[in-house]
């Protein structure tokens, strides 16, 4: 399809799109308030409907009193229920598809439902949405001469009762519409390989012919991919293959600690990189300016928000409240109910809003992957700022890290320890370690404060982990490729002593 047309489809579906956009804009509390009462009225004849009486819930205080804050866990015997073929449970329109979803930190896999409603009016809008701002930002695009090469997880389907499931990527392929598939590379048939490095070979077989303007995919694995591109292209930077590159659409991790190391293979300053939210349970948030850090949090995708301050988080004085109470730069859980029939679902991530008019958000970890064993209160966020910061000082990448407690033991003060793979080592390792701890306390005052005089935290240890390790780590526990993510911190140590094993 010529460049003109799907640029004036484009910019058709944008301006059809303004005015929803812009009445989430003026009135997003009341936007997220009515999108609440319609997911709850839709769901009145479902069992769970039924059991908590959705037909006489008008309001969100009385909907908080009679729906509670649930983990995967808790909502697990309803889900395989549906997955099992049973329907109507918790969601009115028929489950067909569960997104197996793929985190590090348990072995035991979940199964997130997705609906119709969900791949139509949260997923695909979402990416729609991505592609619209990108076009209304940048006038000049020329990303649909072009094909965009996307890097996504395992995509095998899997038949169970009547129902089907499989990373989120392999559903979202499955149910593309054409034009998706004709503007994407490499073929579906590539993209649902599930054995992860013949992919790659595959992946680089079709698309080193192409011309590539775009990229999307996780940070992490899609490096791997391009560095290995370049390697068996025998070119020193991207735009000598793909001179037409302009755009990466990257999530899934923070992008700070890989940036240089992309504007090493990617050195043009005119390349952009737009950064999404989203994950197997929704879409949530799209970055919508050029340049920027902050994610516009879209709030007409079928999701509600309710935060929980991580300062109460798991304590008795836990406390939940809507969008509307939120306050600046301060860390929350997200819970969100989902047209997909997730009730005040706890999905694991912390974000902190950077603006209020409109809602801004930066995700700034995961409730789990955060160290608090000492107060110290750190976050990834924290760490991946410091090792971005530190890299640049000392001229030197990192590949993968993660960090756990050192505890306290007899006398002996805490602290923290840390395995890093370096892609370019620093010439100092014990100059990095002191570079790095104190730009950590820059970025995080309870760290700080808790390493003061070393009264709490005794100085950060530092392993050099050999080359390849966390790759090695991921594929014996058969997890390399896409969605897969290494866990960055822990409260425990069950990681770091297993990498510590493998060196």
């Amino acid at each position: 399809m010529p460049f003109p047309i799907i640029n004036s489809i484009a910019s058709w579906v944008l301006k059809q799109r303004i005015h929803q956009i812009e009445l989430f804009l003026k009135y997003p509390n009341e936007v997220q308030e009515e999108l609440l009462l319609n997911l709850i009225r839709r769901s009145e004849d479902t069992e769970l409907g039924k059991e908590k009486d959705f037909e006489s819930i008008k309001n969100y205080k009385t909907f908080c009193e009679r729906v509670p804050v649930s983990t995967y866990e808790e909502l697990e015997p309803l889900i395989e229920r549906t997955r099992k073929g049973e329907q109507n449970v918790f969601w009115a329109e028929p489950i067909k598809w569960f997104a197996k979803s793929s985190g590090t930190t348990n072995a035991k896999s979940k199964f997130i439902p997705v609906s119709e409603s969900a791949l139509e009016n949260c997923h695909y809008k979402g990416s729609k949405d991505l592609l619209c701002m990108y076009l209304n930002n940048n006038e000049n695009s020329e990303m649909f001469l072009g094909k965009s090469l996307r890097l996504g997880g395992s995509s095998q389907i899997y038949e169970n009762n009547n129902t089907s499931f499989g990373d989120l990527s392999a559903i979202l392929i499955e149910n593309m519409p054409l034009w998706a598939e004709f503007s994407s590379t490499p073929s579906n048939k590539i993209s649902l390989m599930s054995e992860w490095e013949t992919k790659l070979t595959a992946i680089i077989n079709e698309t080193k012919t192409e011309n590539v303007t775009s990229f999307a995919g996780v940070p992490s694995w899609m490096l791997v991919l391009l560095n290995r591109i370049l390697s068996e292209t025998n070119h020193t930077n991207l735009f000598e293959l793909w001179p037409n590159l302009e755009v990466y659409f990257h999530g899934g991790v923070n992008f700070e600690p890989y940036r240089e190391q992309y504007q090493k293979i990617l050195p043009n300053t005119d390349f952009k990189y737009y950064e999404i939210y989203n994950a197997s349970e929704g879409f949530f948030a799209i970055q919508d300016l050029n340049y920027s850090n902050d994610l516009l949090l879209m709030l007409d995708y079928g999701i509600f928000y309710e935060f929980i301050p991580m300062d109460t988080f798991g304590t008795p004085n836990q406390k939940v409240i809507p969008l509307s109470e939120v306050e600046l730069f301060k860390n929350y859980a997200v819970v969100i109910t989902t047209n997909s029939g997730l009730w005040r679902y706890l999905i694991g991530d912390t974000v902190r809003f950077t603006s209020l008019n409109p809602y801004r958000i930066r995700v700034s970890g995961r409730t789990k992957h955060h160290i608090n064993v000492f107060g110290e209160e750190l976050m990834v966020e924290n760490t991946d700022q410091a090792i971005a910061k530190t890299c640049s000082q000392l001229n030197c990448d990192v590949k993968d890290y993660t960090v756990a407690p050192i505890f306290m033991k007899n006398k002996e003060k805490g602290s923290h320890e840390w395995m890093i793979e370096f892609k370019k080592a620093p010439e100092d390792v014990s100059l990095f370690a002191k570079i790095l701890d104190e730009t950590l306390q820059s970025v995080n005052s309870d760290y700080e404060a808790k390493r003061y005089k070393n009264m709490t935290l005794n100085p950060l240890k530092i392993n050099v982990a050999r080359e390849n390790l966390f790759y090695d780590w991921l594929k014996l526990k058969d997890k390399l490729g896409g969605q897969h993510k290494i866990p960055r911190l822990s409260n425990q140590r069950d990681y770091l002593e297993q990498l510590k094993e493998m060196q």
